[in-house]
């Protein structure tokens, strides 16, 4: 109440200082004015006797100032209880009064009307202890960076705000937040597979050689790790041993508890990697090509990549015969023909949202976009 009293106040007061002269009288100033007019052609006297000006410009001089002189002079005789005309100083009082009082009164309604004045006053420190429920995620994002800047080496920070990164898309900042949980709290089979997840989102969906080493680490640590075996199943798949990510996953199904929410992934996971495939090399081309020299199993590898693009281009329905045609010219260096193929295949598959969106996950994981 104290507050609402000294803005009213301090309002009135602003008010009353702007609209004060509204309410009074016109200040008669022509006696000074008869002085200042004498002194003025004095100094003109005195310019015209040294030199400084000439004497059509002292005469027009002389002649300015004493027609104001004249009538300064007038003003001057006139009754000095001259008042202004009927009623006009009672019009600018009463124009000063309905200002000092409307203002006020306007304001007040105009807040009533779209303000909220039956919330309490809520200071900066009771905002940012809010409940959390009440706060943005932008707010407790910034209230963790805050104190972790300030005590970096609180584990328990670091491994709160880490998941959020993971779920803003800050990968890189969830990378580096697990790091630090594992650094001062100590690796445990979740940390690790946590980080690990990180790191295969900052790659872009690519399993990397260090997160699958932390994958295994957690599995090791806990063997039934729900997130360590699906991702080393995703790892044994980009790395083409189709058969270890089937039996990865076929494990995982056999395992799962009831209900369990992450069973539909596995599975379609799995369904995605039983789809039909185009033949691949026999037992015998393998046996063949690991007896070759270096180049001449490169270009044996070119020669089954190429018969693939060839078979591609008469029945481009084979969603796994794309996916693997991209990533072998990815793998061989030769991006631009992997860019070209997942064009290829983009009109191939045509409106498959299914296939499609397999296709793009690949693009986006090899660092295909663009």
């Amino acid at each position: 109440m104290t507050l609402w009293f000294l803005l009213a106040l301090m309002t009135a007061a602003a008010v009353f200082a702007v609209l004060w002269p509204l309410g009074r009288g016109a200040r008669r100033r022509a006696g000074s004015d008869v002085a200042v007019y004498r002194d003025q052609i004095d100094e003109i006297a005195r310019d015209r006797a040294t030199g400084l000006i000439g004497e059509a410009e002292a005469e027009a001089a002389r002649v300015e100032v004493s027609r104001r002189l004249l009538a300064a002079a007038d003003a001057a005789r006139a009754p000095s209880g001259a008042a202004p005309r009927p009623g006009a100083l009672a019009r600018r009082r009463a124009a000063a009064v309905a200002t000092l009082l409307g203002v006020p009164i306007v304001a007040v309604a105009l807040y009533l009307a779209l303000g909220s004045p039956q919330l309490p006053g809520q200071p900066l420190a009771a905002r940012t202890s809010a409940p959390l429920r009440d706060q943005s995620l932008e707010t407790l994002v910034a209230q963790v960076e805050a104190h972790l800047a300030r005590n970096p080496e609180d584990g328990r920070g670091w491994e709160v705000i880490a998941p959020v990164y993971l779920r803003v898309g800050r990968f890189d900042d969830a990378v580096k937040a697990w790091r630090n949980a594992l650094r001062l709290n100590g690796a445990t089979a979740d940390r690790e597979a946590d980080l690990a997840e990180a790191m295969t989102a900052a790659a872009n969906g690519v399993v990397t050689a260090e997160a699958k080493a932390a994958f295994e680490r957690a599995r090791a640590s806990e063997p039934k790790n729900v997130k360590a075996r699906f991702f080393l199943g995703i790892a044994a798949e980009q790395d083409g041993d189709r058969p270890a990510a089937a039996a990865i996953w076929r494990e995982m199904l056999t395992d799962a508890p009831a209900g369990a929410p992450w069973v539909a992934y596995v599975r379609q996971a799995l369904a995605r990697l039983e789809a039909p495939a185009a033949p691949g090399p026999s037992a015998e081309d393998i046996a063949t090509a690991q007896s070759m020299k270096p180049e001449d199993q490169s270009a044996m590898i070119r020669g089954m990549v190429e018969r693939l693009s060839e078979r591609l281009k008469r029945d481009g329905s084979d969603v796994d015969g794309w996916l693997r045609l991209v990533r072998a010219y990815t793998v061989l260096g030769e991006k631009d023909r992997a860019r070209e193929a997942a064009s290829d295949a983009r009109r191939a598959i045509g409106t498959d949202a299914d296939k499609l969106r397999r296709l793009e996950d690949l693009v986006k994981g090899l660092g295909l976009e663009g």
